[in-house]
């Protein structure tokens, strides 16, 4: 593990020291729809309409037009590769190190204030709060319902149980101390609290932390029931570190940030108030891009969050993403990994080998499974494998299974599996009527008739394994095994 960082400052610091991985540039730059547009070329990847580039540098902009001394970092997390430096393994170890801290999570510990991201506090009673003037939350493109925080690690606390639980949600700038909340509802744990504390008739605390540590960013979006309620994944991101991660106290309500952020938000989610028009100021009639591609629709029914002080370092560092981007794909699809490989081993030990979310499925809806067949009872196994996988991450829509000697990180491996070990009438099983995710355009009536409600889909599996009694038909060629290091610089 890489315990050298605890920050997004740490974080910065260790890319400048790996050529090609940090691009730092002082050129003005307006954060309404210009700065993503430019990542979008330079490194975003992922579903993002082409041309753009995929496994391409961070970028740094240290001067953005109306907030000066501010400091906005995108793509941190837009490399597979660069995610495993920073969380310090290989990349294809990724999915086994997250999955082994989930497993033995350090549980966060609160110190003593002022934190490092109270050096600067703004209180909502100030005369001069504004929103729009303290955050550098930019547009993703010029038709975004506003200004966004889409790397705000929102931390709440049961008002029942006491416990406290982070996820990631978006959120768009509505007025000089007012966001609204993206809650779907029964899907993540913030929104149960934001219910059960309308039940009571009471506001529900929150903080929200912007720009952290790349762990606790990914460690955020592991979902149930891999972490059902009451489970604090910062507990998972102290584990990647080998250390609890820090929190404080905040200074308007009573809740913990994280102490080594970049910005805090502290405010209330309003009981009952989650009906929101989420373009209420710019009437574009979307939101933000999400992760498959496309711009997602303005609801009507965001919670809304009323801030009472924002607090944030000395020259503060802004982090943001693109929703379709490969950072996103490796922010949900890092968790979707460990989580099916979880389940997986506990009930097939030794089957699957490993897993990847792809980066077409947004790290959501595509998973490739490889599987391993060692004595003929393993046939058919690779099947139940796909079913536990549907089972671990609710959202996942296709599944992939392919052999061990195909590399499930290099697509043109996978469809070449799909091509010579596959027949499209014996290898589907499809299984219908399942609910997955309201963002995929065609899990709609709209679509298809066979569909009941936004959200349903077909799941499918893809098996692209050799029958297990004609592995000895499907060999691939058996070329010298050799280190070629003395031909390229001899």
């Amino acid at each position: 593990m890489n315990n050298r960082i605890t920050s997004l400052r740490d974080a910065l610091d260790f890319l400048r020291g790996m050529p090609g991985q940090l691009i730092e540039t002082n050129v003005v730059v307006d954060p309404a729809a210009e700065l993503s547009g430019v990542y979008r070329y330079v490194g975003a990847g992922g579903t993002v309409m082409r041309p753009t580039t995929v496994d391409g540098p961070a970028m740094l902009f240290h001067n953005v037009k109306g907030h000066p001394g501010a400091s906005v970092a995108i793509g941190l997390m837009a490399s597979r590769e660069r995610v495993a430096r920073l969380f310090g393994c290989k990349k294809v170890e990724l999915a086994h190190v997250i999955r082994r801290c989930a497993e033995n999570p350090i549980t966060p510990v609160l110190g003593e204030g002022p934190a490092p991201c109270q050096q600067v506090v703004h209180r909502a009673t100030d005369a001069d709060f504004d929103l729009f003037r303290l955050i550098p939350a930019p547009t993703n493109t010029p038709v975004d319902a506003g200004p966004y925080i889409t790397l705000g690690m929102c931390y709440a606390t049961h008002p029942d149980t006491g416990l406290s639980d982070v996820t990631i949600h978006r959120m768009c700038i509505q007025s000089r101390d007012e966001l609204s909340i993206f809650l779907q509802p029964g899907s993540r744990h913030i929104g149960a609290m934001a219910e059960r504390a309308t039940e009571l008739n009471r506001p529900l605390p929150i903080s929200v932390s912007i720009g952290v540590d790349p762990a606790v960013s990914v460690c955020s979006c592991f979902e149930p029931p891999t972490t059902p309620l009451g489970f604090n994944e910062l507990s998972i991101a102290g584990a990647l570190r080998g250390e609890p991660v820090k929190m404080v106290k905040c200074l308007t309500v009573d809740e913990q940030d994280i102490a080594n952020a970049e910005y805090v938000i502290e405010g209330e989610i309003l009981p009952g108030s989650n009906h929101v028009i989420e373009d209420q100021n710019s009437h574009t009639g979307y939101a933000m891009p999400e992760f498959p591609g496309y711009n997602g629709k303005a609801s009507h029914e965001c919670w809304l969050l009323k801030v009472k002080a924002v607090t944030h370092r000395a020259d503060p560092i802004m982090q943001t993403c693109i929703g379709p981007s490969e950072e996103h794909v490796n922010m949900a699809g890092l968790p979707t990994e460990a989580s099916i490989f979880s389940l997986i081993d506990r009930a097939l030990p030794g089957k699957v080998t490993n897993v990847y979310a792809h980066r077409s499925g947004g790290g959501k809806y595509m998973a490739i499974l490889q599987c391993k067949k060692t004595v003929h009872t393993d046939e058919g196994k690779q099947r139940q494998a796909a079913l536990l996988a549907f089972s671990a991450f609710p959202e996942l829509k296709h599944v992939i299974l392919v052999d061990e000697d195909v590399d499930i990180f290099d697509t043109n491996d996978v469809l070449w599996a799909m091509n010579t070990r596959f027949q499209g009438d014996r290898d589907i099983i499809a299984i219908p009527g399942v609910r997955c995710h309201p963002l995929d355009p065609s899990a709609s009536p709209e679509y298809s008739p066979s569909i009941r409600d936004v959200g349903v889909s077909c799941k499918t599996i893809f098996d692209c394994t050799v029958p297990f009694d004609q592995k000895d038909r499907f060999i691939r060629a058996p070329f010298m095994a050799l280190d070629p290091e003395k031909w390229l610089h001899g």
